[in-house]
This record gives structure tokens, sequence and C-alpha cells, in this order.
């Protein structure tokens, strides 16, 4: 679910949804209208375009902790109830980086009560943010990624972007498959998850895992050039569309929601997954010192 720093490396920027509230505007130059900052997420509305934009700001890797997690879906829901907010862009306070996914320390040596709440808590920013009415912006790392509408990833030969769970060997849920299924296609998402592939830019651009690539000082602009394409369809017309498109996938999750945070918590909670989970902690302390 996570571990590497790799995983977005402030790769894509999604622009995401308008509302029905006239043509799209000018992003560029346009004042703050609001601000409004938490200890792990900045959230920037601009007055003049209807468009927010989400940083995330929890250093050194933007690990998707149970407090990023609650504090980005509240964030979230703050703009989806704001009529001035017509779509977001969702990237990163943190150079170079925008996550290494799910934060293992969450996942070991806690009491089963704190891994049905973090797994909740996974599960909420998922849901809002793959049928949010702005549009998608991605979960853990690379699954907030394949929530957005479009991605945008610097093409830099460092940066990686995939779901590397069996390599942590854990199980990535059926949501995230689904999710992976529907950006790039069940053969390309079989191979993918059973490997646990991490995508080099270039690779993730040819598999469908991303859009678009750009030098990563024009990550911005691109993205503000995206939104504008997608602002000028009728929110509507695009909201319906995504809403059918998406159903499928929301409706299984939503169904078997309680049954999904069981299984997590019995499966994390082996002996043997803790213990594959703390040869990994090991390797990465390893790796920083």
């Amino acid at each position: 679910m996570a571990g590497r720093a790799a995983w977005a490396c402030r790769a894509w920027r999604p622009p995401l949804r308008r509302r029905l509230d006239g043509p799209p505007r000018a992003l560029a130059g346009a004042p703050p209208r609001r601000l409004f900052s938490g200890p792990a997420v900045q959230v920037e509305l601009q007055e003049g375009a209807g468009v927010a934009v989400m940083k995330l700001k929890s250093p050194p890797v933007n690990s998707l902790s149970l407090e990023l997690l609650t504090e980005f879906t509240i964030s979230l829901e703050k703009l989806e109830n704001d009529k001035a907010c017509r779509g977001v862009i969702l990237t990163s306070a943190v150079p170079h980086i925008f996550s290494a996914g799910l934060d293992i320390t969450e996942m070991h040596g806690k009491s089963p009560e704190h891994y049905a709440e973090f797994w909740k808590a996974v599960q909420e920013m998922w849901l809002k943010l793959y049928k949010s009415s702005l549009g998608s912006s991605p979960a853990g790392g690379c699954l907030m990624a394949l929530s957005c509408d479009y991605r945008i990833m610097a093409e830099n030969p460092k940066y990686s972007i995939g779901l590397n769970e069996t390599q942590l060997g854990i199980v990535a849920p059926f949501w995230f498959k689904d999710a992976l299924v529907s950006t790039i296609g069940h053969r390309a998402a079989e191979q993918s998850l059973q490997l646990g592939l991490l995508y080099p830019a270039s690779d993730a651009l040819k598999v469908g895992l991303v859009d678009q690539l750009v030098p990563e000082e024009r990550l911005q602009s691109a993205a503000t050039q995206v939104m504008a394409q997608w602002l000028a369809t009728p929110d509507h017309a695009r909201q319906i569309t995504k809403s059918m498109m998406r159903k499928e996938v929301v409706d299984r999750l939503l169904k078997h929601r309680d049954a999904d945070i069981q299984n997590f918590v019995q499966f994390i909670s082996r002996d043997s997954i803790q213990k594959s989970l703390q040869m990994y902690i090991e390797r990465l302390k390893q790796r920083k010192t």
C-alpha cells in the first residue's frame, strides 16, 4: 500500500470538476479568496477561477496517516459544500514527492480497534474522492491518483507510481483492484498487482496509469491548461456521466464496507504480516541511516 517515496512523486495534479456557475475563467494570477490549513493539508481557493489547490504537507514523504486521511477528507468535504469551488488540483507542498502511500506504521504494532479506525478512514477518503462532484484526485499514493479525472506526472526517471502491496506481503483489497482495472484494463492490472509493480514515468504513460508527462517545472501550468478543458464541459452532463461510470465500483465497496474492514483487521493482525511489516520498517530505517 505504501512505503516507497516514489509512489506519486509530486507527479500528477488531477484537474477536477466544476459546478454550474458559468464558463471557465483563467486560473493564472487569480488571487486567493480563502486559505485554510491544518497540520497535514493546505487548501487555497482561488477567487477568480473557483478552483482550489490542495497540498499535502506532511514531510518527509506525505505518508497517508490516520491524521492526514481525516484532515484530507474533511477539507474535501468543505470544498464540496462550497458553491464557489468548481474544481480541485491536488498536489504536494513537499518537494519532489506527492505521497509514499499508506502509512505503514498505522498498520504495525497497534490494536485491532486502531486498524479498524485507520482502514475506515482510508475507505472514507477514497469514497469522497472517487465519487466527488468536483472530480477525483487520489488513496494510498497511487490509489489517490487512480481516483482522479486526469493524472499528470513529472517526466523524470527517478519517479514511479504503482500499487506495490505484494512487495510488502500484503494483498490489495478488491476496491483497489477495481479502481486499477477501470484505469488500465484487466490484464495489465492483474500483472501489476501480482508483481507489485512500480512504473517509471514513461511506463506509467504507456500502460495508461497516467495521462500526460511534462517537465517538473511545467506541472502547474499543464494542470491549469487541462483544468480549463474539463471546465468547458457542462457540469450536469459530466457529473451524471461520471456517476454512471463509477457507480458499480462505489456501490460494491458501500455494500461490503464493514466486511472489508473486518477482513483488513484480521489480515493485518496476523503474526506473519506483522513480522513482514516489521522487516520492511527496519529496511526503511537502514536506508535513512
